[in-house]
C-alpha cells in the first residue's frame, strides 16, 4: 500500500506543488475521519443524538472517502506505469494506460474538490414555487400558466411530487398567481436557480395583426422551512384575517369564511390562502408559505453579509433579476447568465430543463471552486 510519504512525493503530484501536497493531507484527515466513525459506532458506545451525528456525518463523507480511494489507486496505478515504461517490451503498454490516467486522475480530484465544497443545507430539501404574471397583461398570465406546467412536468419527469397549494386562474385560462409544493430529494439544488425573471417573446392569442410581444413573470423557487428554521411567536407575531374566497375556485366561494390570510407584522409579509374548502387547511399552507418567505428572507441576509461580490455567482435569487428569455417565433430558449441558448422550445416547455440546470450548477461550482482557491 502506497503510504503518506508517496502520496506528497512530487511523482504523485507531477507539480509537486503545497497547493497539491496540502490537498493531499486534506484527504487524509477525511479518511481518518472516516475511520474514525466507524470505530466510535462499531464499538457500540454511541447512543441517542450521538450515534445520530455521527451516522449523518459518516454518511456524508463515505461517497468523498470512496472516490479518494478510487483516486489513489488510479495514482498508484499511475506510478507503476511510469516505472514499466523503462521496459522496452512494456513501453507501449505503458504509455496508453498514462495516456487514460491523464484523464482519469484530474476528473477524479475535480469531483473530489466539488464534494469538498461547502454544503448549502437547504440543498436536500423540498421547495415551494411560486408564479406571478409581472409586465404583460393577459399575455404574462397565460405564459405564467404554461411555466407552472413547465415545472410540473419537470417534477413529473424527476419522480417528485407536485401539489398544488393556491392557483388563481384567470379569465383567459392563465394565472393571477400559483403556488406548489415539489416535494423529493435535492429538489431545491437542482430548481434554486431557476428564481427570477423570466420573459417570453411571442405573437399572442389576442393579437389580430401578428406583432410579437414582450412579456414577463417571476418565478421564485424556496426550500421549505421546518419550524426550528424560523421563530414566530404567533400571538405576538402575526394577525390572521378570514374571509370568503373570491373567483374561480369551486362552489364554497362566497359560502364560508374559508379564505385566509395571514400577515407578518415585524416584516410586514402578508400571505394568503383560498384553495382548500377547510380554513384549517388554508391557514396550514398559508403559514407553510410565510415559513419559506421569512426562511428565504434571511438566507438571503446571510448570504449578503458573506459576499460582497454577487456578480461572481450563477444567480442570487432575487425575483428581479432577469434570468431567460423563451422566443417562440425563433423556437430558442436563452439562459443570460451563462449565455448558453438551445433551440428545443417545445422541449423546454415539456419539461426538459436539465441541459440549462446541469449548466447552471456546473457553473456555480466552477465559481465557487475559484474562490476557494
Amino acid at each position: 500500500m502506497v503510504g503518506y510519504a508517496a502520496l506528497t512525493h512530487p511523482t504523485f503530484y507531477k507539480f509537486g506543488s503545497l497547493a497539491d501536497m496540502s490537498f493531499a493531507l486534506k484527504l487524509d484527515r477525511i479518511v481518518a475521519r472516516s475511520e474514525e466513525l466507524n470505530d466510535m459506532l462499531g464499538e457500540g458506545t454511541l447512543t441517542g443524538d450521538a450515534f445520530v451525528k455521527a451516522s449523518r456525518e459518516l454518511n456524508e463523507i463515505d461517497p468523498i472517502v470512496a472516490r479518494v480511494a478510487e483516486l489513489r489507486a488510479a495514482q498508484r496505478d499511475q506510478i507503476d506505469a511510469e516505472a514499466m515504461l523503462a521496459d522496452p517490451d512494456m513501453k507501449d503498454m505503458a504509455e496508453d494506460e498514462l495516456r487514460t490516467l491523464k484523464e482519469r486522475i484530474p476528473a477524479l480530484e475535480h469531483a473530489i474538490r466539488i464534494a469538498l465544497l461547502p454544503k448549502d443545507e437547504a440543498d436536500e430539501r423540498s421547495a415551494l414555487l411560486e408564479i406571478r404574471p409581472a409586465a404583460g397583461g393577459d399575455e404574462a398570465g397565460l405564459f405564467a400558466g404554461e411555466l407552472f406546467q413547465m415545472y410540473k412536468k419537470y417534477a413529473g419527469l424527476h419522480g417528485w411530487r407536485f401539489e398544488v397549494m393556491d392557483y388563481d386562474e384567470s379569465e383567459l385560462g392563465g394565472l393571477r398567481g400559483a403556488t406548489a409544493e415539489i416535494t423529493g430529494r435535492d429538489v431545491f439544488a437542482r430548481l434554486k436557480f431557476e428564481s427570477g425573471v423570466h420573459r417570453v417573446q411571442r405573437v399572442p392569442a389576442t393579437e389580430s395583426q401578428g406583432r410579437i410581444h414582450t412579456s414577463t413573470v417571476t418565478v421564485a423557487i424556496m426550500p421549505e422551512a421546518e419550524e426550528a428554521d424560523v421563530q414566530i411567536d404567533e400571538s405576538r407575531d402575526l394577525r390572521i384575517d378570514v374571509y370568503r374566497a373570491q373567483g374561480a375556485g369551486g362552489q364554497h366561494v362566497n359560502k364560508t369564511e374559508s379564505a385566509v390570510r395571514i400577515t407578518h407584522l415585524p416584516t410586514g409579509l402578508a400571505v394568503a390562502m383560498q384553495e382548500e374548502k377547510s380554513q384549517h387547511k388554508n391557514k396550514a399552507k398559508a403559514m407553510k408559505l410565510l415559513r419559506a418567505r421569512l426562511y428565504e428572507m434571511q438566507r438571503a441576509a446571510l448570504h449578503a453579509t458573506r459576499s460582497a461580490d454577487r456578480k461572481s455567482q450563477v444567480g442570487t435569487g432575487d425575483r428581479s433579476e432577469r434570468i431567460r428569455t423563451y422566443n417562440f417565433p425563433q423556437g430558442r430558449v436563452s439562459d443570460h447568465r451563462i449565455n448558453m441558448t438551445l433551440y428545443k422550445i417545445d422541449r423546454v416547455m415539456a419539461g426538459d430543463l436539465d441541459e440549462f440546470l446541469d449548466a447552471l450548477i456546473a457553473e456555480d461550482q466552477a465559481a465557487r471552486l475559484a474562490a476557494e482557491e
